[in-house]
């Protein structure tokens, strides 16, 4: 059989459909295990892959997509991994020979990785790592991660792929109809975080029909240069006599094969609803569309959660905030030493909002458990803004640790040509995905010429290729010197930028402000020094944006450079400014009222600073209701529109309900009584059949943040256990949600009963897979897309 690899390139793979939906027809139980099937119903799995086989497959995907011990432990069967992901491959293999690739079927877990969930980096790999062995033990030929919503977990799953085989991977993301998955990632920050883990295949199945995957891909590809996946859907799920189905049909399903094509989609095949006919559509109209095509050249590319930042090439300079530092700030450097994150989350949305594109994280300060700080303000920053991140630290086990605490994908600050730094950083960049900064500097010191960095940057540039870095992912720092000691050697960096550009194509880096050590006026000296380098080809500086001298060169360097193309950003910053001023440093809320800067700590997420903030009204004479309803509750409602206009995304809104739970846990441990009446008392509930409960659980966690009394009946929830405490609660209101297309239908056999025992409640519907047609369907009071809009909606029903 042609290598997987080699065959992408030379023609255009088609990947089976749907297995669940299928399963459930022949003989899935409701609420039972599909991977179970591989042993008590192995004819039924074979039968459906022989299907998808004859009808024109390239691609059998085995019956493991559940097959990890965290999803197995719901129906008792974590002891069974090995078992059930070998016998996956076995049938896959038995309906499709050595003719066809079968891949491994790797999904989500079920549970978010810290700190928006509970579940360790390391717990992850380790939980991938022991299916994905079992599915390389009996012989897939590749490992395919479907519908991932968190890419921190995604990249957990990666990486233990690659350290127990060597597979080609396919990496699939779920976006929904607003363009990004559940915690805030779009698809750009997606393929750019994937790609520097040099997956084979990026893409996104399931959540959308044909139509959203061709949108959502075609924002994949300006983030990536390799091949891409389209697993869509046959439309999105309706009910029809009882029953949920998927209203596409083939022909509406190979409608897209020539842009999809076009767009460097090298595997195309369906996911729910999808079926053997849809597959024979998909099959027969690749016949008509050539299969040739030719990556676009890679770019230089940073990534967040939920942003990209491009670098190098033809992208203007990018400017690293440089505030983040403990040295010479003891006030940081305190709380370094006790845990505290406030000057971390302060100077990070300061910097942003000063015109920094990156943040350089640096905590290295005496006595500092560097490791344990390092994660930490990873986290902090992570949680206060989108920005992607600089990793700045001498100590490779603290990098290693930041580097599973970040969402993406980051550029380390630094390695050198020195031997011993090469074989520590430059593996750790390589594993983890990462751009790193090389620093023109070995054994023998820093080069007094420019010919003699080129040479060290060159010697760095060859170990990096050699672990399989591309040449996009590193940045040359040529070192800024200052001019007090050595005044040559400043023209020696310019000369040196010039130089590693045009040798080497490399991008270059400089600490800027090191040039004014020593002399008067830093400012002055430094931002003539910072307006040469940009000519010289500089792509990224470490500064103080809050310096407005060093903003002014920067905004006007790039219009001279025709970088700031009709000098839009530049009329925009300067058009109604008369006169520049830097911005204050610290004291920032310190002309606002105490209700007021509750509500600033929440929408901060400033979880360590509430409590004390509570103190402080409470001491002012404020009452706990005015504490509620006047500082936390209008925190907590600017979080959410802060969410609807995108500003912010599910990870900062947790970290806003986590700061409000703690607030509440303080009243509620001093002021029993005094907290108010409950807003009202929900029930809600995942339905039977359905293991997943994320969403469920922060839609619970909101709802308690603004007042209500929940009642979480927890995953997998028979609809007469909800009609049973919904009668005995004599619940206000009652939430169902599902993930799973399969469990659609328990919504509406839970509604159905609930209307049939005359409870006098409203219902709430919501999921991934939940849209409002098909709410109405099944008569639902309300339809909610996200967390936040069920609590507008829950509020809004009950009068409040």
């Amino acid at each position: 059989m042609t290598d997987f690899r080699k065959a992408i390139t030379e023609r255009v793979l088609v990947l089976d459909g749907a297995m669940g939906t299928l399963l459930q027809e022949r003989c899935l139980p409701p609420g039972g295990c599909p991977e179970e099937m591989n042993r008590v119903a192995p004819d039924a799995v074979t039968g459906i892959h022989a299907e998808y086989a004859a009808a024109g497959a390239d691609i059998l995907v085995a019956n493991s997509f559940g097959g990890n011990r965290a999803k197995l432990a719901h129906y008792g069967l974590d002891s069974a991994v090995d078992e059930l992901n070998r016998r996956a491959v076995e049938l896959a293999r038995k309906a499709g020979g050595n003719q066809l690739f079968i891949g491994g079927s790797v999904g989500p877990t079920g549970r978010f990785v810290e700190p928006v969930g509970d579940a360790g980096f390391d717990e992850m790999v380790d939980i991938f790592a022991e299916q994905i062995s079992a599915l390389a033990g009996a012989g897939a030929d590749l490992i395919s991660f479907e519908t991932f919503l968190d890419i921190r977990e995604l990249r957990a799953g990666v990486i233990a792929c690659r350290d127990v085989c060597d597979l080609p991977i396919v990496a699939q993301m779920t976006f929904d109809d607003a363009g990004r998955t559940v915690l805030g990632t779009p698809p750009i920050a997606a393929a750019v975080t994937l790609d520097a883990l040099q997956v084979d295949v990026i893409g996104t199945n399931c959540g959308l029909g044909i139509d959203g995957i061709h949108d959502v891909l075609a924002q994949m590809r300006l983030g990536t240069s390799r091949p891409l996946i389209s697993q869509a859907n046959a439309g999105l799920p309706i009910l029809k006599d009882g029953q949920t189905i998927f209203p596409g049909t083939p022909e509406e399903m190979t409608a897209y094969h020539e842009r999809l094509i076009a767009l460097g989609v090298r595997i195309i095949g369906g996911c729910c609803g999808t079926t053997p006919e849809h597959v024979r559509a998909m099959r027969a109209a690749l016949d008509h569309f050539p299969h040739d095509w030719t990556p676009p050249a890679r770019r230089g590319f940073l990534s967040s959660r939920s942003a990209v930042t491009e670098f190098g090439g033809e992208a203007p300079c990018v400017l690293i905030g440089e505030r983040i530092n403990p040295t010479g700030k003891k006030g940081y450097t305190q709380e370094l030493l006790s845990g505290k994150t406030a000057y971390i989350r302060r100077e990070a949305t300061a910097q942003l909002a000063a015109g920094a594109q990156l943040l350089d994280v640096n905590c290295g300060a005496p006595g500092v458990d560097e490791v344990a700080a390092l994660e930490r303000a990873v986290f902090a920053v992570s949680g206060a803004c989108t920005a992607p991140l600089v990793i700045d630290t001498s100590d490779p086990a603290a990098l290693e640790r930041a580097l599973k605490a970040t969402d993406g994908k980051v550029l380390i600050n630094s390695v050198t040509g020195e031997a011993k730094s090469l074989e520590r950083i430059l593996p750790l960049a390589r594993r983890y995905g990462a751009a790193v900064i090389g620093l023109t500097l070995d054994e023998k010191g820093i080069p007094a010429t420019a010919e003699g960095r080129v040479k060290v940057a060159s010697k760095i540039l060859d170990a990096a290729l050699a672990v399989g870095l591309p040449p996009q992912d590193l940045v040359i720092d040529c070192l800024t010197l200052t001019v007090s000691a050595e005044q040559q050697r400043a023209l020696e960096t310019l000369r040196a930028l010039r130089l590693v550009r045009d040798d080497l194509g490399l991008a270059t880096a400089l600490g800027v402000s090191n040039i004014s050590f020593g002399l008067p006026s830093r400012p002055v000296l430094s931002s003539a020094f910072f307006a040469m380098a940009l000519e010289a080809g500089l792509k990224a500086a470490i500064i103080n944006p809050k310096d407005e001298r060093m903003m002014d060169v920067y905004r006007s360097a790039l219009v001279l450079l025709c970088q700031d193309v009709r000098a839009e950003d530049y009329i925009a910053h300067y058009a109604e400014q008369t006169v520049v001023t830097a911005p204050a440093v610290g004291g920032q809320e310190s002309h606002l009222d105490i209700s007021q800067r509750l509500a600033a700590a929440i929408v901060a997420g400033d979880s360590e600073g509430i409590v004390a903030l509570v103190k402080d009204a409470v001491e002012e004479g404020l009452d706990v209701m005015t504490i509620s309803n006047e500082g936390l509750l209008p925190g907590l409602e600017e979080v959410g529109r802060r969410f609807a206009a995108n500003r912010i995304f599910l990870p900062q809104v947790m970290q806003a309900a986590e700061t409000m739970q703690a607030a509440f846990g303080y009243i509620k441990e001093n002021f029993a009584g005094e907290s108010g009446p409950s807003l009202g008392r929900i029930l809600m509930a995942t339905v039977e059949g359905d293991i997943h409960d994320i969403g469920k659980n922060i839609v619970c966690t909101l709802l308690e943040n603004h007042g209500f009394e929940v009642i979480d009946l927890g995953k997998n929830v028979p609809s007469a256990r909800i009609l049973e405490v919904a009668l005995e609660m004599k619940v206000d209101a009652v939430g169902l949600s599902a993930l799973m297309t399969t469990t659609l239908q328990q919504m509406d056999v839970t509604l159905g009963k609930l209307r049939d025992a005359g409870i006098k409640v409203f219902t709430m519907v919501g999921g991934a897979v939940v849209t409002q047609d098909y709410a109405d369907s099944i008569g639902a009071d309300i339809y909610a897309r996200d967390a936040l809009e069920a609590v507008v909606k829950v509020k809004a029903v009950l009068g409040h």
